[in-house]
């Protein structure tokens, strides 16, 4: 008997900011996790908007694999198992008869990132606008874990207080504010930390960012010895 398919949800909005939800997903098939992933319509003009890519339902294994890098036949460049994109379910945003729609619907927890402030104000109120809001919703009532990451400055006392109603419902609300001390020295390692920081959320592993050792300018010597180390055998 095949073991029952729990994945973690990956909700993207329509905030700027969808490298981060590209990351994410990366690093939960890297660690081989299922993943089901719903795409609001806003998300689309954002992910055509920031990489050139459109994102269709009758053609999301294509469009999913080249925002992610991959071929559509699930390898990749980037080192992804071959059956990585076999193991992505995709559900329509107003697919409101969706299996993660449901309570019953087996999944482990879910991140929305990036997270606009509609779709916060949409979760905290319950609305249930879309898929999005709705499997949100239904993952705060099963008290499984839910990550949501707004990308937004500065933000209004209205959106900081749907954050805090949040925090008081069980998500955790992990804005996309990457850090320095890990030894970044390009744009992706800053979006691959707060990448990191989701999957540490979800207890997912992950090698996206390097952890601090206590040892000032620790990272940072290491990242420089790396980048020797590749240009010697360039």
């Amino acid at each position: 008997m095949h073991a029952q398919r729990r994945p973690w949800i990956v909700g993207v909005s329509g905030a700027s900011g969808t490298p981060y939800a590209a990351a994410v997903i990366r690093g939960l098939l890297d660690a081989g996790e299922d993943v089901d992933l719903v795409v609001s319509r806003a998300a689309r003009l954002t992910i055509l908007d920031e990489t050139g890519i459109g994102f269709r339902d009758a053609h999301w294994r294509e469009d999913l694999a080249a925002w992610l890098g991959m071929s559509a036949g699930g390898g990749a460049a980037a080192g992804f198992a071959a059956d990585a994109l076999d193991r992505v379910a995709y559900w329509a945003a107003g697919d409101l008869a969706a299996g993660p729609s449901s309570g019953s619907y087996p999944a482990k927890g879910m991140a929305v990132v990036p997270a606009s402030t509609a779709s916060v104000a949409g979760i905290a109120l319950g609305l249930s606008k879309d898929l999005l809001q709705r499997t949100a919703d239904v993952t705060l009532k099963e008290r499984r874990p839910l990550v949501v990451v707004p990308r937004e400055t500065p933000l209004t006392g209205t959106t900081l207080r749907h954050l805090v109603r949040l925090d008081d419902a069980g998500a955790v609300v992990l804005p996309a504010s990457p850090a320095f001390y890990a030894g970044a020295q390009d744009v992706q390692r800053l979006v691959d930390f707060v990448a990191g920081k989701v999957l540490d959320v979800l207890g997912v592993p992950h090698t996206l960012y390097r952890r601090w050792s206590g040892e000032l300018g620790g990272a940072r010597r290491a990242a420089a010895a790396e980048a020797a180390e590749g240009a010697a055998c360039a």
